[in-house]
């Protein structure tokens, strides 16, 4: 059966352009695969914690000797890691917050991120040191910009460190079939603003074709 993990990372609601073109992708979603199964992890509103000593240390203690309190301490990052292994598909709406994620996002990839888990250390390979034990997914990104030009071959596209670190957070995992839509111009509005959400909304239909 098809499970798809929603996750929304805006710290805005009604005002959000990513919640937008999620809710769009899980309509779509919901008639592709009418028995399957939604889940939604919250971000924006309700954030992760942060890592901090003690789960570092719960974390990196083997399984079969941590006590009671490093077990306590890495329920929430189970939890998490239990979602996205049961997924089959991943959805992540995510708009840029200076040049990068919201800082809610990178705490739940902090969460997840576990050797041994979910990646494992493989030092001299070609291209990256890890190796994902995360396979047969699909994610998509819904990504969003108040400005413009950040795309590949664009003026800014040096200066976004939104796709690139989510693709590379992914391909850690294991997960190297990911297809984007991103949406710019959300901050400046006008019939450029309403040009670049009909593209957005078409390629996010265009995927359930």
């Amino acid at each position: 059966m098809e499970q798809l993990l929603v996750i929304n990372t805006s710290p805005q609601r009604s005002g959000s352009y990513s919640r937008k073109m999620t809710e769009r992708f899980v309509h779509l979603w919901r008639l592709r695969y009418p028995s399957g199964e939604i889940i939604h992890r919250e971000l924006g509103n309700q954030p992760i914690p942060h890592v901090d000593e003690r789960w570092i240390q719960a974390a990196f203690t083997p399984p079969e000797t941590r006590d009671h309190q490093q077990k306590d301490t890495l329920t929430l990052s189970d939890e998490l890691v239990s979602e996205l292994k049961q997924a089959t598909q991943i959805v992540i709406g995510c708009p840029m917050h200076n040049l990068s994620v919201p800082s809610t996002l990178k705490a739940y990839i902090d969460q997840i991120i576990r050797m041994g888990i979910t990646t494992r250390l493989v030092p001299g390979t070609p291209g990256s040191p890890y190796a994902g034990l995360l396979h047969d997914k699909k994610a998509y990104l819904l990504l969003v910009r108040g400005g413009h030009g950040y795309e590949k071959g664009e003026a800014y596209a040096h200066m976004n460190f939104q796709e690139p670190y989510l693709t590379a957070v992914l391909g850690m995992l294991g997960i190297h079939d990911v297809t984007t839509v991103s949406l710019e111009y959300t901050a400046i509005g006008g019939d450029q603003f309403d040009e670049a959400v009909k593209r957005a909304n078409s390629r996010i239909d265009a995927l359930f074709c």
